[in-house]
């Protein structure tokens, strides 16, 4: 088990639930934009924000936004030190910074002071794009050993001057790559780490990387906090992160929405009411599965078990509820039939 780190609040490590972080992509000199942005990913089940910080103009409405934000927020650093130490000051819950692009040593324990003095964790955050050029001539070319020696390195840093509030990201493009690098890390450590997968491109390939990587060390044991990384609202985020905790079996709640793959046998439209479905729900909060299954021959079965279902048949359908038969229906009577019985449940 890994060490605990506290974040505003939120348990990282330790045996606490993983948390899902998601990132502002608005500039942060908008406060009430950001601030509107935070509210939608808390609606969303985000527990964690992170908004970069630019400048010291930047800084000064950092402190704006995290004076009234309802999620802990963290202070995104890079290359000048003194901005780290303007978010620890100005109400950041956590700071992450890249120890290598922070400066030199006296620097990063101005960060550490500063940090130990407002008791603020701090996320050491190795990216395979940005590694240290000593790295990449040991190993040349960025690989899961050099990743996790640059973590290492800059953890020796921060225990040097007695700072163990720590956890560790080690992201890459490459899902492969970031596995390998992740599994070495908590074979090796019990500091806490942040997982993802960066630069992972647009909504569709993005879920579908995040889903193998972060889902694939999940599944494994590892990992104490999640941020799925797409060219998207971060709202779809957090949706994606959720998803992928759910099908890692590590959290529940909201809906399970399971559907057969369509074939011969299907007399239904079954893709279309699938689709209806799962946007019906989208923000159904209760803990149920939902079958919709296209034929007789696997839907009943599956709709029995499942807390609610519909299987198909020849332009109709049947409902079950928790494995018994309710109704046989016309398909356009379907989508209604099966909400109201799921407002009853």
């Amino acid at each position: 088990m890994t060490r605990q780190i506290t974040v505003g609040g939120v348990k990282i490590g330790g045996g606490a639930p993983v948390s899902i972080q998601s990132m502002l992509n608005k500039p942060n000199t908008d406060i009430e934009g950001c601030l509107a942005q935070i509210a939608a990913l808390k609606d969303a089940g985000c527990e964690i924000v992170r908004l970069s910080v630019l400048d010291e103009e930047a800084a000064a409405a950092f402190a704006k936004i995290a004076a009234k934000s309802p999620l802990p927020l963290v202070a995104d650093i890079h290359f000048d030190y003194r901005l780290a130490i303007l978010a620890a000051e100005g109400g950041a819950s956590k700071i992450r910074i890249n120890p290598g692009n922070i400066g030199a040593e006296d620097r990063v324990r101005a960060v550490v002071d500063c940090c130990k003095a407002h008791h603020i964790p701090i996320r050491i955050g190795v990216n395979g794009g940005s590694l240290e050029k000593s790295l990449l001539e040991k190993y040349g070319r960025p690989t899961p050993e050099a990743l996790v020696e640059s973590a290492f390195s800059h953890i020796a840093l921060l225990e040097k001057y007695g700072f163990y509030d720590t956890c560790v990201s080690m992201k890459s493009s490459s899902v492969p790559l970031m596995m390998r690098a992740y599994t070495l890390m908590h074979e090796r450590s019990d500091y806490p780490l942040h997982v993802g997968v960066t630069e992972t491109g647009t909504e569709y390939m993005g879920t579908i990387k995040s889903a193998m990587g972060i889902g694939g060390l999940l599944c494994m044991g590892i990992g104490d906090t999640i941020r799925v990384s797409l060219t998207a609202d971060p709202v779809r985020e957090v949706e994606a992160a959720k998803a992928i905790l759910k099908a890692a079996g590590l959290r529940k709640g909201g809906v399970n929405l399971i559907s057969c793959p369509t074939c011969g046998r299907t007399k239904i439209d079954l893709i279309g009411l699938a689709n209806q479905v799962e946007e019906a729900l989208r923000g159904c909060k209760k803990d149920l599965t939902v079958a919709v299954m296209g034929c007789i021959v696997n839907g009943p079965g599956e709709a029995r078990e499942a807390d609610i279902g519909i299987a198909g048949g020849d332009g109709c359908g049947v409902i079950f509820v928790k494995g018994e038969l309710k109704e046989k229906l016309p398909y356009d009577e379907l989508l209604p039939a099966l909400l109201r019985y799921i407002d009853k449940l």
